[in-house]
């Protein structure tokens, strides 16, 4: 835990105020899948907004008034690590309310026709909850088209 909120591994991005927090494993591609989400022109198209990165590696979640609210930590905000560069600079926002949370697992552990009602609970909050392989060149489109559909 951390002040005013529970610190977990997790990337967070997200369009018009509404994030995404992405879970997996080390190594699963949660860096990745965020890098093609803040950087594609599509996800605007679908978002309506441009994508910002919320912070990467570690995430610090709060329940406020039934909203799970995402921040970095101060150190890491604005920074996400590019495997094969190292840390990179990107602009980001200083917050988010998750709307939906992205597990990350493999490609055979990916529903064909998932039931689109699976959700969870975080902090108190049931948040809708799609498994993705973050290794398909179309994850970061699927991410974004999971986000729209959130109510």
């Amino acid at each position: 835990m951390v002040a005013g909120g529970k610190l977990v591994h997790a990337t967070c991005v997200a369009a018009a105020g509404r994030g995404v927090l992405i879970s997996g494993p080390s190594g699963s591609g949660k860096s990745d899948l965020a890098l093609r989400f803040i950087t594609s022109g599509d996800i605007e198209r679908l978002c309506g907004a441009p994508p910002r990165l919320v912070g990467d590696d570690q995430i610090v979640l709060e329940n406020v008034s039934g909203r799970v609210i995402a921040r970095p930590p101060t150190q890491l905000a604005g920074k996400l690590e590019v495997r094969g560069l190292g840390i990179v600079d990107f602009a980001h926002v200083a917050e988010a309310d998750v709307a939906l949370l992205v597990e990350l697992v493999s490609s055979n552990e990916v529903a064909r026709m998932p039931d689109n009602d699976i959700c969870t609970d975080l902090l108190g909050v049931s948040l809708p909850l799609v498994r993705l392989n973050a290794l398909e060149p179309s994850a970061h489109i699927k991410m974004a088209l999971a986000l729209v559909g959130a109510c």
